[in-house]
């Protein structure tokens, strides 16, 4: 599977350069979620511009990589979903439990908002 990694301070984007999300991407994609998660890296933003289907294995690796993030504080973010992406998610009743961002600009945004929140709760505990 061809992908990009962009590594930032606070998360790491994962951009799919592939047109769907099979059993066999989806495999890929949980050993990078979990890579990144075991190294610390609690915000995942995973970028499907390039991305035209998914399919249940492609979900459930979502639903993976959220609960791998939301465990350690941080925050899971679709973005770049095209329209048959986004059909399925809501064909299958899951887009709310996903964040799902405009733009990798608004996902950032998202992600500093709750870094700065988790910094706040914890000066004040």
């Amino acid at each position: 599977m061809r992908y990009t990694i962009e590594k930032h301070e606070r998360y790491v984007v994962i951009e799919p350069l592939c047109d769907s999300i099979n059993a066999e991407e989806a495999a890929f994609l949980k050993g990078e979620f979990m890579l990144r998660n075991t190294s610390g890296q609690r915000n995942i933003v995973l970028d499907l511009l390039h991305v035209n289907e998914i399919d249940a294995d492609g979900t459930r690796v979502g639903l993976l990589a959220h609960r791998l993030c939301k465990t350690v504080g941080g925050l899971f973010i679709l973005t770049g979903l095209q329209e048959q992406v986004l059909h399925m998610l809501k064909v299958a009743k899951l887009e709310s439990h996903f964040i799902i961002a405009a733009s990798l600009s608004e996902a950032e945004d998202i992600i500093f908002g709750n870094e700065i929140q988790r910094e706040l709760l914890k000066k004040n505990a």
